[in-house]
Formats: C-alpha cells, structure tokens, sequence
C-alpha cells in the first residue's frame, strides 16, 4: 500500500525527451502595420535630478518632526520603565509585610 507506484520501463519517458512537442511553424503579424517614419525627432530626456529636493522650510520641519517623534518614543520608554520600577516596589512592600506577619504569628 505504501510502496511507490513506479512505471513501467517502456511507458516511462527517457531524460532525453520531453512529454510538450516544441513549438514550430507559429508566426505572429507585427504589432503595427502603419510603417510610418516619425515626422519630428523626438526630443531628449531632460537630464536625471535627484527625486527629493529640500529647502531650509522643509529641513526645519523634517528636524522638528524628528526631535518630536525622539521626544515622544523617549517618554513612553521612560513611563514604562517608570511602571515597572513603581510596581517592583509595591511587590517588594507587599513582601516585606507578609515576611513580617508570617515570621511573628504570636506577637500580635
């Protein structure tokens, strides 16, 4: 059931050859029929300049926007670690009491 179904020796092709004929005899027309030499040269490409241009308006805004996005990255990262440093010590207050009444049953 789980052997590999090989097939037979002479329906098998060979390395050789391939199971798609080629291609022959197929021409197609030419896109366009009209033959027709341009009339005008077609004139040149202006030359390449680079895609983005700044002015001092645009590098005053790209420098605030920068120093605000590094403002408020930097207050989030700090009120996370803000959280985490308020939440240490309250587990380590909330231990230090349980210590305390755990260790001392009998003078209460």
């Amino acid at each position: 059931m789980f052997t590999p179904k090989i097939p037979p020796p002479d329906t098998a092709p060979t390395p050789g050859t391939s199971l798609v004929p080629p291609l022959t005899g197929l021409v197609h027309p030419p896109a366009c029929t009209c033959h027709n030499a341009p009339t005008a040269p077609v004139p040149a490409a202006p030359p390449a300049r680079p895609a983005v241009q700044f002015t001092p308006g645009s590098l005053l805004v790209a420098a605030a926007g920068g120093t605000a996005l590094i403002l408020v990255v930097g207050t989030v990262l700090v009120s996370m670690l803000l959280a985490t440093a308020i939440t240490a010590a309250s587990v380590a207050v909330c231990a230090v009491i349980l210590r305390s009444l755990l260790n001392r049953p009998n003078n209460r």
